[in-house]
This record gives C-alpha cells, structure tokens and sequence, in this order.
C-alpha cells in the first residue's frame, strides 16, 4: 500500500489498553447503576458479556466496538429505565470518569503519535467512545499536540462502521478519504474505513482477534508502535492538504 497522508486511530483496544481500562471502569458503572441489587448486577454482566471474577469482557461483548446508544438500550431493559438521551448521557458522564480513573495505554502512544507528526502527517482520533470522554483521555496522554480532531460517537457524524468521522476528517484536512487511513482493532473499524473509501490499517493489540477477516486490510501490524517505523521517509505531499 502507498503510505497515507493521515492517520485516523481508533482509540480503544489501538491507543488504550481495552481491558485494563474498560474493564475495571465498566465493573464500577454496572455497580454504580445495580446498586445494591445483586440480581440487577448479574444482568448487567450477562448482557454485556462480561466475566466479574476478571474484571474482562468475552469477546463477543457489544462494548467493545459498540458506542452507549448501541449497547445502552440492553442495560436500560435491565434497569427498567428508558433507553433516552438522559440515560445515555448519564452513561457516558460514569464512564468517562471510571474511564479516566482506570486508564491505561498501549505502549508509548505519545512517542509514537509523536514520531507520525514529525514526519508530516495528519492525525485524529474516531472512537465510539463520547467525545468528551476521548478528549479526556487523549490530553491525559499527552496526545493534544498532535491531533488536528478528534470524534466521537456524539460529535455529530455518527458511529462506526458509518463513514462519517473519515469524511469530517477528509473535509478539515482537505484530503481525498482515499489519503487517509483508519487505523483500529475490530471489524467495526474495517468495515468503517472500506465505507469511506479510506485505508484499512488493523492493529493485533485489541481484545478480539482480527485473523479472521486480516486478509481484507490493507496492512495489518502488531501495534500503532509499528507505523511510524514502516512509514518513515515514504510520503510525499498531497496538494490542499493542511500545513
């Protein structure tokens, strides 16, 4: 593949350490939401998928490509609550803030964001996480200083595998989508990137394998450390692209 002219990463399971972040933080908001009701947190568990004595979600979890107004309503159901934006909202605020508590990187996102933007690409971040919540975290790791956006499932181009982030992000940097690369963990991101019309980059540091649908990426790597050695020296400039 040509190397891109920028970068979008997801941010869970491809920045953030998936398990020993969401893990623990989910724990507390399921306990935060039952209560003291045992029977309300074993529902929350089972509809999320998720094994307490680990503190881990199986992999057939819908939290971990999902966004809250995905798997949200399933916990509603659970809590006899509506499933409506002051419900997701409330989710999100928890979250966020067990999120932050609990979060762990992959690596040295830092360094490596670092590295890409030396070497003159553009980065983001499309997460099906809040945005607030992405942004909390991104500063917390000291990746504001590379970032030209970063988008959400809240931030008003949709969730993933919809295209939409990729094609916010192609009008701010004034980049053709097939410039830009996603760079994520899950079939979520995949099929997201093939929507746009972007490159495909699969990282193998998620909490899901993504042998089984690896062959239709266009590169597939063990971490986002990778990138910035495999693309240095190989871009060239694009016309109307950002300074």
């Amino acid at each position: 593949m040509n190397a891109p002219h920028a970068i979008l990463f997801d941010k869970d399971g491809t920045l953030v350490d998936f398990d020993r972040t969401w893990g623990p933080a989910a724990g507390a908001v399921m306990r935060h939401f039952a209560g003291d009701d045992d029977a309300v947190l074993e529902r929350l568990h089972l509809v999320s998928h998720y094994l307490p004595d680990q503190g881990r979600f199986l992999q057939t979890s819908p939290l971990i490509a999902g966004s809250s107004r995905q798997y949200g309503p399933l916990w509603a159901e659970v809590l006899a609550r509506p499933a409506d934006a002051a419900f997701f909202e409330e989710m999100d605020e928890l979250f966020r803030e067990e999120g932050t508590r609990c979060l762990t990187p992959i690596g040295r996102p830092a360094e490596t964001l670092g590295r890409l933007h030396a070497q003159g690409l553009l980065l983001g971040i499309a997460t099906n996480d809040a945005e607030p919540s992405a942004r909390l975290q991104a500063a917390r790791l000291g990746l504001d200083p590379y970032l030209s956006a970063i988008y959400g499932h809240d931030s008003g181009y949709g969730s993933k595998p919809a295209p939409g982030m990729i094609q916010a992000f192609s009008l701010l940097t004034g980049l053709p989508t097939q410039a830009i690369a996603l760079v994520g963990d899950t079939r979520h991101d995949l099929d997201t990137a093939r929507a746009a019309g972007a490159m495909a980059i699969l990282v193998r540091c998620g909490p899901t394998p993504v042998d089984p649908f690896a062959h239709e990426a266009d590169l597939v790597v063990d971490s986002v450390e990778d990138l910035a050695d495999l693309f240095a020296g190989t871009r060239a400039p694009v016309a109307g692209e950002l300074a």
